[in-house]
C-alpha cells in the first residue's frame, strides 16, 4: 500500500527547509553606519560686534570631527575594493582620528592598530587598550621635538610587517578631504544662508581643505582664517615643543595645498588653555584643545572684521572639533598649564 506523506497531501507546499543568513558585506555594514553620523548642530554664543557660532562637531558618535573622515576613508576603500575581510587598518593619531577608527573598525569586524604618541590624552589612550588588540606607542621625539615623523616612520614599518595591511593616511588621503566637503561643509551650507567667516583649525589639513572648497563655492564672500598652533610648522613658523594635540604639526600635510585659506593665525598654547576655560565658564561648552584655538583666533580677529555692506554685524563660525574630557588633566587645569608659552 502508498504510505502518505505531506508531499503528497494537496493544497500543501513541500517543507522548505530555513536558509542560513548570509552577513551583509563589509560596504553594506560600513554604509549601515552612516546612520549614526546625524548632523551636528550649531549655537549662537554672545560676542560684541559679530553674530558668533560655534559646530559642535563633538556631538558625532565618538567624540570628534575625526568620525567624519573615519567613516568616509572605510567607506570609500570598501566601496574600491581596497580593504575586505581580512585588512588590518593602520594609523598615526593623536587621539580622535584613532579613537573614530577603532570603533568603526570594530563595528564592521575589521582589525586595527593605531600608532599614538606621549602626547595623547590617558582618555584616549585608555579607550584604544580597551578597544584594540594592539596599540603601537612610539617615545623618540623627531627632529622638530615632536612625535609625528616617529609616528609615521612606526606605520611605514607596520604596513611592510602586517599583512594585508592598509594606511588611512588621514594626511594625504583625498577620502579625508572630501568628507568635509561632503559631510561637514554640506551640513553648514544647509544651515546658514550667509557666512562671513569661518575658522577652521588644522592639524592634517583634511578639514579645512574639504569645507574651504565646499563653503567658496556656495558662500563666494566668506574669508577662511586657518587656525594653527605656535610652534607647528605647517604655516612656516619655527617648529618647538608643544604639549596640546589636536591641532598644529611638525610636517606640512599635502592636504593643506588644497584648501582655500584667506589668512593665518598663530595662537599661542597659553592662549589656548585660557580659550578652553573661557568657552565652559562663561559659554557653557565643554570643548577640547583645537575649539579653545579657534575661539581664541575669533576673539583676535574681530577687530579686523568688518560690518556687511548693508551695516548688519558679520557671520562668524568655527569649529569645535572635540569635547573637553579628554583635557580636563591638561588644558583645564591650572597647574598643568604653567608649562605653556
Amino acid at each position: 500500500m502508498h504510505s502518505s506523506s505531506i508531499l503528497d497531501l494537496p493544497g500543501e507546499a513541500p517543507a522548505v527547509p530555513p536558509q542560513p543568513q548570509t552577513a551583509p558585506g563589509l560596504p553594506a555594514r560600513l554604509e549601515q553606519l552612516r546612520r549614526t553620523l546625524r548632523p551636528t548642530p550649531h549655537v549662537p554664543l554672545a560676542m560684541e560686534g559679530v553674530d558668533l557660532f560655534a559646530k559642535l562637531e563633538y556631538v558625532n558618535p565618538v567624540g570628534s570631527i575625526k568620525d567624519r573622515p573615519a567613516f568616509w576613508i572605510l567607506k570609500q576603500a570598501a566601496e574600491r575594493g581596497e580593504i575586505s575581510e581580512d585588512t588590518t587598518v593602520i594609523e598615526s593619531s593623536s587621539g580622535n582620528f584613532a579613537s573614530a577608527l577603532a570603533a568603526f573598525t570594530r563595528l564592521v569586524g575589521l582589525r586595527f592598530i593605531p600608532v599614538i604618541d606621549p602626547n595623547v590624552s590617558s582618555t584616549y589612550e585608555s579607550f584604544l587598550r580597551r578597544i584594540c588588540d594592539t596599540v603601537v606607542k612610539v617615545d623618540k621625539r623627531d627632529d622638530t621635538g615632536g612625535f609625528l615623523k616617529t609616528r609615521l616612520q612606526m606605520v611605514e614599518h607596520l604596513c611592510m610587517t602586517v599583512p594585508n595591511a592598509y594606511w588611512t593616511n588621514q594626511y594625504a588621503n583625498p577620502d579625508a578631504a572630501d568628507a568635509h566637503y561632503q559631510l561637514t561643509a554640506g551640513e553648514i551650507c544647509a544651515d546658514f544662508d550667509s557666512l562671513d567667516y569661518v575658522f577652521i583649525g588644522v592639524s592634517t589639513g583634511g578639514t579645512i581643505a574639504g569645507m574651504s572648497r565646499r563653503l567658496k563655492e556656495h558662500y563666494p564672500n566668506v574669508r577662511i582664517i586657518a587656525v594653527d598652533t605656535q610652534g607647528s610648522v605647517i604655516f612656516g613658523d619655527t617648529p618647538r615643543k608643544r604639549h596640546i594635540p589636536g591641532v598644529g604639526s611638525s610636517i606640512v600635510p599635502p592636504l593643506v595645498s588644497q584648501a582655500l585659506i584667506d589668512d593665518v593665525i598663530l595662537i599661542p598654547e597659553r592662549e589656548t588653555a585660557a580659550a578652553c576655560r573661557e568657552l565652559l565658564v562663561t559659554h557653557g561648552l565643554f570643548a577640547g584643545g583645537s575649539s579653545g584655538t579657534a575661539f581664541a583666533a575669533v576673539k583676535r580677529y574681530a577687530p579686523k572684521m568688518a560690518r556687511r555692506r548693508n551695516g548688519n554685524r558679520p557671520a562668524v563660525l568655527f569649529v569645535c572639533a572635540d569635547r573637553g574630557t579628554p583635557y580636563l588633566d591638561t588644558v583645564f587645569d591650572p597647574v598643568w598649564t604653567i608649562q605653556l608659552e
